[in-house]
């Protein structure tokens, strides 16, 4: 097995076990165990690979998790690519199927709904944490947490789409602003 295969199956073995707690918010929620475990622990690629990898999966069309596949290929080529994108998909598809139908016939019950409930708190946070996460690692002179802040502002005070944030945050970027 060449290293390329094996840091392929190390990407394959973590991110199987992250993508089993992907919880309301998805594998998005679990970005940054994953930057840390290919950045930080191997430093297969680094931060700023994996925060590129992440914005281009999020303003492309598809599914949010694509970034995985990014980091895959960044760390380990096709291989890690496909490693990176069956770990976040198969065993989370297995856990979803399961609960369905374990959910159907006992969804009703007080355990059931007790789940339930304490599901919302646990996703919620997760996606904090992505947020937190992505911010420390990008967000560092006063001109980029104004423009964090202002983002921030815009999104969450309007209707605006946010590709329309993006863009003028990428403009800013190649102005030299940011």
């Amino acid at each position: 097995m060449d290293r390329q295969d094996e840091i392929a199956l190390q990407i394959f073995w973590h991110f199987a076990m992250l993508s089993m707690m992907a919880v309301g918010g998805g594998v998005l929620a679990l970005a940054p165990d994953m930057m840390r475990y290919v950045a930080d622990d191997n430093g297969w690629i680094t931060r700023q690979d994996f925060i590129e990898s992440f914005t281009l999966a999020q303003i492309a069309p598809g599914p949010n998790f694509l970034f995985a596949t990014l980091v895959g290929m960044k760390a380990a080529g096709i291989p890690g690519a496909a490693a990176a994108t069956i770990a976040v998909i198969v065993p989370p598809a297995l856990l979803a199927a399961f609960s369905l139908h374990w959910g159907a016939k006992r969804g009703g019950s007080a355990w059931g709904q007790r789940l339930r409930r304490a599901v919302a708190p646990l996703s919620i946070g997760m996606v904090c944490s992505t947020a937190w996460a992505l911010t420390r690692s990008s967000v560092h002179t006063p001109v980029d947490w104004l423009a964090f802040a202002i983002a921030v502002a815009v999104l969450y005070g309007t209707r605006f789409n946010p590709l329309w944030v993006i863009g003028a945050c990428g403009a800013l970027g190649m102005a030299g602003i940011l």
